[in-house]
C-alpha cells in the first residue's frame, strides 16, 4: 500500500504538471481525489490495516493528498495569471517528465541506507580478466564456475563478461589500504536459459569493510540494520552456515517470508524464510594476494541479488519484466 500510494502521488503530479486547461485540471482532481478517486479507494482498507501501520501508512496518504492539492492549486492559479498577462497563442515549452527504473531507484534507497552506515558507493568495469574475476577471489583454475557453460569468454581464456560483482571487491583489496568500506551495485552476466526467475543478464548489489579488529558481530549488526531499515523494523531474519571460497566462515542470510507470515507458501517453498544474501568473513587467502596482512586486519563482504529484491518490492512475478520496456512497470 506504501508503494501504491508512492506510485499515485507521482503519477498524479506529473499528469497535473502536463495539464493543458482548468477542464482537464477538475478532471484530475475528481480522479485522484473525488468520491471515487484513487486515494478515496485505498483510504477505504485502511480498517484492514493495524495500528501501527495506519500510523505509518496514514502520513504517507496525508502528504501524498496534500501534495496532489497543492499542485492543483498552484497550477490553476498560474493558468490564471498567465492567461491574464501573456498570449496563450505563443508556443510553449513541453514539460519532460521522466521516472527511474526500479532497479535504479530500489539501489539509490539502498546506497542511502549504507552511507548512512558509513559505506561509500563504488563502481568497477564490466568486462574483466581471468585473474580479477576468479583467481583474486579464491577460485582457483579447476573451480566449477570457470566452466565455460556459466562464463561468457570475449577473448579466452583471459578476457570475459564478469560473473558476478565481487571482482569489484578484488580491485578494491588490491587498490586501497585498510581501513575502508564500500557498497557496489552492478551488472553481471552469465551463461543462463532466460524464465521467469532468471536471466543471462542480472544485478548484484554487494558490500565489503576492511580494518582491524572486525569479527562476525559486526557483519551481523550491519545486515540486521540494513534489513530493518530497508524492509521495515518488523521483519525477522536468520543467519544459517553456507560455503563461499571468498569468505571464511560463509553464512546465508534469509528473512521471513512477507507473503505468508512464515505460514507456507509457493514463494518460500514452505519454509516460512526466503533467502535474501551471502555474506562471512573475507578469506585470508584474500588478503595474502595483495599483501594485506590477516593477522593484523579482518573484514567481511556480502552479496544479494538486486533483481530479486526489486520484485520483491515492486511484487513482480517476472524478472523479464525488469527488461522488456513494459511502462507498466514505471514506479
Amino acid at each position: 500500500m506504501k508503494n501504491k500510494l508512492i506510485n499515485i502521488k507521482n503519477e498524479a503530479l506529473a499528469m497535473i504538471m502536463g495539464a493543458s486547461d482548468t477542464s482537464e485540471l477538475e478532471r484530475l482532481r475528481i480522479n485522484y481525489l473525488g468520491k471515487n478517486g484513487s486515494l478515496t479507494q485505498i483510504a477505504k482498507d485502511f480498517k484492514d490495516l493495524s495500528s501501527e501501520e495506519k500510523a505509518d501508512i496514514g502520513r504517507i496518504f496525508s502528504e501524498a493528498k496534500s501534495a496532489i492539492e497543492n499542485a492543483l492549486d498552484e497550477i490553476k492559479f498560474n493558468t490564471r495569471k498567465v492567461s491574464e498577462n501573456i498570449d496563450q497563442t505563443l508556443p510553449g515549452k513541453p514539460v519532460r517528465v521522466g521516472l527511474m527504473h526500479p532497479i535504479s531507484a530500489v539501489a539509490r534507497e539502498m546506497n542511502d541506507i549504507f552511507r548512512y552506515l558509513g559505506f561509500s558507493v563504488a563502481d568497477g568495469p564490466e568486462i574483466e580478466d581471468d585473474e580479477f574475476n576468479y583467481n583474486r577471489l579464491n577460485l582457483p583454475k579447476d573451480h566449477p564456475a570457470r566452466d565455460l557453460q556459466d562464463s561468457l569468454y570475449i577473448k579466452e581464456p583471459d578476457i570475459l563478461l564478469r560473473t558476478h560483482t565481487s571482482s569489484l571487491e578484488a580491485h578494491i583489496l588490491a587498490t586501497h589500504k585498510p581501513p575502508f568500506r564500500f557498497v557496489f551495485p552492478g551488472k553481471s552476466y552469465r551463461y543462463e536459459n532466460v524464465s521467469a526467475s532468471n536471466h543471462m543478464i542480472f544485478f548484484q548489489y554487494e558490500g565489503i569493510a576492511v580494518g582491524e579488529n572486525i569479527t562476525m558481530a559486526n557483519l551481523k549488526s550491519t545486515l540486521e540494520t540494513f534489513i530493518h531499515m530497508f524492509f521495515g523494523p518488523e521483519r525477522k531474519s536468520r543467519f544459517r552456515c553456507k560455503y563461499y571460497p571468498q569468505v571464511e566462515p560463509g553464512v546465508g542470510v534469509d528473512i521471513d517470508c512477507q507473503f505468508c507470515q512464515q505460514k507456507g507458501c509457493s514463494v518460500c517453498k514452505n519454509r516460512g524464510w526466503v533467502e535474501m544474501l551471502g555474506a562471512g568473513m573475507i578469506h585470508p587467502n584474500m588478503f595474502r594476494m595483495v599483501g594485506i596482512d590477516p593477522a593484523k586486519y579482518s573484514g567481511f563482504a556480502w552479496g544479494m541479488g538486486l533483481d530479486r529484491i526489486t520484485m520483491s518490492r515492486y511484487k513482480l512475478n517476472d524478472i523479464r519484466a525488469l527488461f522488456n520496456g513494459n511502462l507498466e512497470y514505471k514506479i
